[in-house]
């Protein structure tokens, strides 16, 4: 961690002394109204604060009291309980969880940003999206679903996820830790407060490890000691899973103009993550470890009464730890598996918003953004930092052939207008267009239209075109690795660089009908199709390529541009409020999600079922209160059969849908003791100790289709607020 990260911890752990004395700076235990719930000012859609029936994109927010309430302590457990997303932990061998939303497949599709600015890869590359994007600082979630290209530029085409945090010194303060099954132990601090009238301060930081199950000792089967590499099945070691994270995060606001933050979280899992016993070695010391930090200063100010301005200059990191490594079938087992991976992004944004009149808003930014980024092949031992991509001297393993590692540098230009307006009390529109040029591939153009009718009270009708891109990520464009066995020779398919990419170019159409017919229910109804072309996928190479020098390699593969996907679906989500009677009440929500998705590789080729991707889910909660010391939240998942990688192969050697399946979860709180003070949680997970599977993306035979997941886990955890 950088020396400013630790000055400002011990920095926020005075603060936490100072804001003990504040008793408003504690935690509120009740939750909102449907009413409040429904009247919070949501800023994702326009980049401002406004009424949530004022935008035609359909958004989900999911308040400080929920996050606590239904124990989503993490972006992946808020993702998990989502409409419309197939969430399938432990899959990924680099990015440990993988999930859909609203049938776009990958996490490369979705922007997150913390308070409007980006958080995820820099370059636009997929990531770990688990334990490390922890929520103890936010205030809100707000999750947008369609596309924002029109707004945010590059990957916001399935949708965009925007954490809000308090203002400096508002936050309030307080520590828990907590500990459960495998080795669980995870803890998180937050410390907040005000210097004089004008400055506040907000800083945290969370810890997470767990061992894990022995999923070999549950799923014995999945698990079997075969032979692989040098090792014959007596010699073969056990199943290992452990994953640990941390974040660290930092506000400073000075008066009501200048912002400054700052954000790291680091995940670490194992390479193996996934694999079947016959591909790979299951070792501790082979893991995948991922760095991603944002700094971040955002200055406001007032240019006249209707028109503001803000300038927001961001910095972003990403690299992953030059001890990352596999041990696998891909490497022939022989320990020169080592990777590296950095990519990095400064910019700078100037926004304005006119209002010329209580009916008319209009909203327009200019921006640039400088990009770098590295990709290794696979390498002989670790990357060496202090020294140039091109000065690493290393030599493929086995050869002579010198290791080529691939850098890039490119920048891009964007620019955007968009016009809100109230034509009258129950009419409103929307239209926007953003125009991005690229020194790599050149430009993209991105506009946006919705319409929002107020049929009748309590009424909504929400009408929304958007078109998205997603950039080729460098982790696409220069992806390279291949192995060679002791006489030099070639092992198996390669892959090779392909820096032709293009951005995949999605178009979606979206209604969403939101019925509140009492002040205690409310339910959404959300349709739409999605229509993307260049689908970036992994394809075999036709021709012999000579992308390492002295070598024609005749089994490559590479990234390409093949074909496109179609997704249609619908997501209904009810929400009710009740009084159940004394000082018990209830807080309900729920969704039912059907998606159906396709891919064309030619215009007048056959129509392929998509992967990954259940057809069916249907997602229950409720949150029994007693007054307002007491929660219980018991949680349902049901997930009907899910597609794999395997559904469009011809043979018959691999699973093609991993089978159905309910598993529930029960969330037990204990608030205002010691003082209104402390609070105690208890959370199981798969409560009743279903096994069950969640389907793997890739079709390649070193990977498991079905991947099993965790048995029953208990975690108990203890809050102590300031």
């Amino acid at each position: 961690m950088p020396h400013a990260a630790h000055g400002a911890i011990a920095l926020a752990l005075l603060l936490a002394g100072s804001a003990a004395q504040a008793d408003d700076n504690v935690l509120p235990l009740l939750p909102l109204s449907l009413d409040e719930l429904l009247a919070t000012p949501v800023t994702t859609a326009s980049r401002h604060a406004e009424a949530r029936e004022r935008t035609p994109a359909h958004i989900i927010v999911i308040t400080r009291e929920q996050m606590r309430d239904r124990r989503y302590k993490n972006l992946a457990d808020l993702l998990e309980d989502l409409p419309g997303v197939d969430f399938q932990r432990g899959t990924r061998s680099t990015q440990f969880n993988h999930f859909v939303f609203q049938g776009n497949v990958s996490n490369n599709k979705l922007l997150i940003l913390l308070d409007g600015v980006r958080i995820d890869h820099p370059a636009g590359g997929k990531i770990p999206v688990a334990e490390n994007f922890s929520l103890y600082f936010a205030r809100q979630v707000e999750i947008l679903y369609g596309p924002a290209a029109a707004l945010y530029g590059a990957d916001a085409v399935a949708g965009v996820i925007n954490i809000i945090t308090d203002r400096g010194g508002e936050a309030g303060s307080k520590i828990s830790a907590g500990a459960g099954s495998y080795g669980s132990l995870e803890g998180n601090f937050l410390a907040s407060g005000r210097f004089g009238e004008g400055i506040g301060l907000t800083a945290g930081a969370h810890y997470q490890k767990s061992d894990r199950a022995p999923l070999d000792e549950y799923y014995r089967k999945d698990f079997p000691k075969v032979a692989a590499g040098a090792k014959t099945a007596a010699e073969r070691e056990d199943y290992v899973g452990d994953i640990g994270s941390r974040s660290f995060y930092a506000r400073l606001d000075v008066g009501e103009r200048l912002s400054v933050g700052y954000y790291q979280n680091r995940f670490r899992s194992l390479s193996s993550t996934g694999d079947r016993s016959s591909a790979v070695y299951f070792l501790d010391d082979a893991y995948w470890d991922t760095t991603i930090e944002t700094w971040q200063a955002r200055y406001k100010f007032e240019l006249s009464p209707t028109l503001s301005s803000e300038t927001l200059i961001d910095h972003s990191r990403y690299e992953v730890d030059p001890q990352s490594r596999y041990i696998n079938t891909f490497t022939n087992f022989e320990d020169h598996g080592y990777d590296y991976a950095y990519g990095r992004r400064t910019g700078i944004e100037q926004n304005l918003a006119w209002r010329p009149n209580d009916r008319h808003t209009v909203l327009a930014g200019l921006g640039y953004r400088d990009y770098r980024a590295i990709e290794t092949p696979d390498l002989p031992h670790p990357y060496d930092t202090s020294k140039s991509p091109g000065n690493q001297g290393m030599s493929y393993p086995n050869t002579s052939l010198p290791l080529q590692v691939y850098e890039a540098n490119y920048r891009a230009w964007s620019g955007y207008l968009q016009w809100q307006a109230q034509w009258n009390p129950r009419f409103s529109t929307v239209a926007g267009l953003r125009h991005d040029w690229y020194s790599t591939y050149g430009n993209t153009t991105n506009p946006r239209l919705g319409a929002v009718w107020q049929a009748l009270p309590g009424h909504f009708l929400k009408l929304a075109y958007g078109e998205a891109f997603r950039a080729p990520s460098p982790e696409e464009s220069y992806s390279a690795f291949g192995s060679f066995n002791n006489a030099g020779n070639p092992i198996g398919t390669f892959r090779a660089p392909n820096a032709n990419l293009l951005p995949e170019k999605s178009k979606t159409w979206s209604l969403t009908w939101d019925w509140r017919p009492t002040r205690r229910f409310n339910l959404v109804a959300n349709a739409y199709l999605t229509e993307v072309d260049n689908v970036i996928l992994t394809r075999r190479n036709d021709v012999p390529i000579q992308y390492i020098p002295g070598v024609v390699l005749s089994a490559t593969e590479s990234k390409q541009n093949s074909g496109s996907d179609r997704y249609s679906g619908f997501d209904l989500m009810p929400q009710w409020q009740v009084h159940l009677g004394g000082a018990w009440s209830a807080d309900a929500w729920g969704s039912y999600s059907y998606v159906d998705g396709h891919f064309r590789e030619t215009d007048d080729g056959p129509s392929l079922k998509q992967i990954n991707i259940a057809q069916h889910k249907l997602k229950l909660g409720v949150t029994l209160r007693y007054q307002d010391w007491l929660t219980i939240t018991p949680r349902l998942q049901w997930i009907g059969e899910t597609t794999t990688g395997a559904i469009n192969r011809p043979t018959n050697d691999r699973v093609r849908k991993t089978d159905a399946y309910t598993v529930a979860s029960l969330h037990l709180g204990i608030h205002k003791l010691a003082d209104d003070r402390l609070s105690l949680y208890l959370d199981i997970y798969n409560l009743f100790d279903k096994r069950y599977y969640a389907a793997h993306t890739s079709s390649s035979s070193a990977v498991m289709q079905a991947v099993p997941q965790q048995p029953r886990t208990v975690m108990a955890t203890v809050e102590y607020r300031f």
